[in-house]
């Protein structure tokens, strides 16, 4: 009998040790060589893993009654029944019937590798989920994955995505969508009215209506990978008729507009009431209209909410660690016009533009005054005959430049520093009589003020953004008010991107002078050593733009064509690329440079993939990140932040009946560009019936996703 016990103890402790050691169990023989081995203990143990045997041997028959029967049902059902919103078509063929039958049995296949760790064959190998591993998918490039593109929506949110997508096929229904909402809201009363939005538009495209409700979609987001851009689409809905009174007494000096009247004075800078109201034929930005300084005090206290929002770091709010699930990599945009009076960036556009005309006609050539590559030593020649003025000493004093040469005529960084004059810092020498020419326009005490507030607001936002460690975004705007955006933005990112980029410029590619403005940029950025953040869109007021240019009589600032656009699009985005090869290269931190691919085109998405790959950045490197709108183009961002890169979704929020301005334009968008919805649509189909052939109509997303 003791014979027969020792026998069986020796089976047993076998039998431990293969189980121990079998794929899934590789701590197991370290657990089992810890404790005490008793005859008892390993009989029960014995029993314990063989009836687990059992129950794998019975699941795998289960596992395999009901393939035949999901291959059985899916041939039936394609046989003999067909819904439009499933996509599902009848077979006549055996042909079709064996084609759709070896479909779904490698489909089958495809689930049952996946699931024992296998992957199909072609496809990368996804690194394993350990404890602490963050989780990466392979990513199709042709970004035709209907499973990867909705892991991260329930069922009703897909079919609510088709429904809405439907719907802004309609060109008569989109054309006179707001007509429409306000009738239905009229209609319906404010609660029937507010819980049919979102059930549609509202819930599509918005994720909430204020910060603290936007939380569950900030965290599923980051649990598949993807990172908020936080923006509060409150609009006010005014007529055609105030918004131009609006804009025309924001933008006129108290003085009068003797801007015109001035010598070398540009029209595009001047505001024209043909123009007046900035939301003509654009349908993809928010436009804000000056009323008063304590709007834009509002403005600035709603865009710290939205850094707060996304910090990793909120210590007044309990919710902390839920809000901050972005880790710091959140954004916030905002738009410069929110933040003071439209006549000052006028001006500081216009003074901006006049001085390249002053540089240009003192040395010759085009461009900003850092492309013509002059000394102060040049700068003193071509005033040798004034040189003995004192003004003339003073302003090259205030010159600034480096040992490669001149960088700006005036000292920008009194702009940001809240305490110089406008009216007494842009002014030039007459090189002939050394007489000081004011180069802004006539502008008050009072003005100079709400400048000086502007420049206050705007610094308060971007301090909060860098205790917080929150990235602001700095949209950009009409071609008339860019040149003075542009600089204050540059201005910011040299005093806040000192260790990294905290602010964003915006550039639209559909410019001509796109190119040149960013490489002009990330020249100041390398000579005066900050960090340089941009994010790349084609463009938002293209139509505006061309119109008003004909009407006013200046240059069209627009590219001529679509493959223009993204030709220039490419170049420019391949020219942030090489500058970070050359600075990884040189051992540099490639970090200094951080930019934003933001298209809805898989064409340039693609190209920024494959220019990555050739020069050698990788995901992990952080300074190339891609971003869409919320409830577009999932089937881009979603994949891309599931197989580790940097994916970033722009969030609206705001109050239902506040944000029908921001719900117009998303449906005119998508009515612009439907070849993508064609698409979108598509796939939308594909999971749908996918999902209701597998039943699983109930599905909860859950990702384990960790943004980069």
């Amino acid at each position: 009998m003791a014979q027969l016990r020792s026998v069986s103890c020796q089976r047993s402790i076998k039998l431990v040790y293969y189980s121990c050691n079998s794929p899934g169990n590789s701590s197991g023989l370290l657990a089992a060589a810890s404790r005490p081995l008793h005859t008892d203990a390993l009989r029960n143990r014995q029993q314990h893993l063989i009836q687990q045997q059992q129950q794998q041997q019975q699941q795998q028959s289960n596992h395999h009654h009901h393939q035949q029967r999901l291959l059985q049902r899916h041939l039936q059902q394609q046989l003999f029944w067909q819904s439009p919103l499933l996509g599902a078509r009848c077979l006549n063929s055996a042909e079709q019937q064996r084609q759709h039958a070896q479909a779904a049995l490698a489909e089958s296949k495809d689930e049952k590798s996946t699931a024992a760790g296998c992957r199909p064959k072609g496809a990368a190998r996804a690194p394993p989920n350990f404890e602490g591993t963050p989780q990466r998918d392979p990513l199709d490039v042709s970004f035709n994955d209907p499973i990867a593109a909705f892991k991260s929506k329930t069922t009703w949110e897909l079919v609510r995505a088709y429904m809405v997508y439907m719907i802004c096929s309609s060109e008569k229904l989109v054309e006179h969508n707001m007509k429409l909402l306000k009738v239905a809201r009229t209609v319906l009363g404010s609660k029937l009215f507010v819980l049919l939005m979102k059930s549609s538009f509202y819930g599509h495209f918005v994720a909430g209506e204020n910060r603290h409700t936007i939380v569950p979609t900030l965290e599923r987001l980051r649990s598949f990978g993807v990172k908020p851009i936080l923006d509060y689409s409150v609009e006010e809905d005014i007529t055609q008729e105030e918004a131009e009174k609006r804009e025309v007494e924001s933008s006129v000096s108290s003085a009068g507009d003797d801007g015109n009247k001035d010598a070398g004075a540009l029209p595009q800078y001047h505001v024209d009431k043909s123009f007046a109201d900035r939301r003509y034929k654009v349908s993809s930005a928010r436009t804000y209209f000056y009323l008063n300084e304590a709007t834009c005090e509002r403005n600035m206290e709603i865009f710290i909410k939205c850094l707060e929002a996304v910090s990793a770091d909120d210590a007044k709010e309990p919710r902390a660690q839920a809000t901050g699930a972005t880790f710091g990599t959140g954004i916030t945009a905002i738009k410069l016009t929110a933040l003071g009076r439209p006549q000052l960036l006028l001006q500081l556009s216009e003074v901006i533009m006049r001085t390249r005309k002053y540089m240009e006609a003192l040395v010759g050539g085009q461009g900003n005054v850092l492309t013509h590559h002059k000394t102060i030593k040049d700068l003193e020649q071509y005033y040798a005959g004034v040189h003995d003025n004192k003004d003339v000493q003073q302003f090259l004093q205030n010159v600034t430049s480096d040992k490669e040469g001149i960088l700006h005529l005036f000292p920008w960084s009194g702009i940001v520093d809240e305490d110089s004059q406008l009216s007494e810092t842009f002014r030039v020498p007459d090189p002939t009589t050394g007489q000081m020419r004011r180069l802004i326009s006539q502008i008050s005490p009072k003005e100079e003020e709400m400048f000086r507030n502007m420049i206050r607001r705007l610094n308060t936002i971007v301090k909060t953004a860098a205790e917080l460690d929150v990235r602001i975004m700095i949209d950009a705007e009409q071609t008339y008010f860019q040149p003075a955006i542009s600089r204050i933005t540059l201005e910011m990112m040299r005093k806040y991107n000192k260790n990294k980029a905290i602010v964003f410029n915006t550039y639209q590619c559909y410019l001509r002078e796109a190119f040149r403005e960013v490489s002009n940029d990330l020249e100041q950025a390398k000579r005066q050593n900050f960090y340089f953040g941009a994010k790349l869109v084609r463009g938002a007021y293209m139509e505006q733009e061309r119109a008003r240019a004909q009407a006013l009589g200046y240059a069209d600032p627009v590219n001529p064509s679509y493959e223009a656009t993204t030709d220039m699009y490419h170049k420019t985005l391949a020219e942030c690329l090489r500058r970070i090869k050359v600075m990884k290269d040189s051992g540099d931190d490639a970090g200094k440079i951080g930019i934003m691919v933001a298209s809805h085109n898989e064409d340039t998405v693609r190209f920024a993939i494959e220019n990555m790959k050739s020069i050698g950045v990788s995901p992990e490197d952080k300074v190339i990140c891609f971003g869409q709108l919320l409830g577009m183009c999932d089937y881009i961002t979603f994949p891309l932040g599931q197989a580790g890169y940097s994916a970033y979704k722009y969030i609206p929020y705001g109050p239902v009946e506040e944000v029908l301005p921001y719900l117009s334009r998303r449906a005119q968008e998508n009515k612009g560009v439907l070849k993508k919805i064609k698409k979108e649509k598509r796939l939308l189909a594909s999971e749908i019936r996918r999902r209701i052939f597998r039943g699983q109509i109930f599905y909860t997303p859950k990702g384990n996703y960790v943004p980069i």
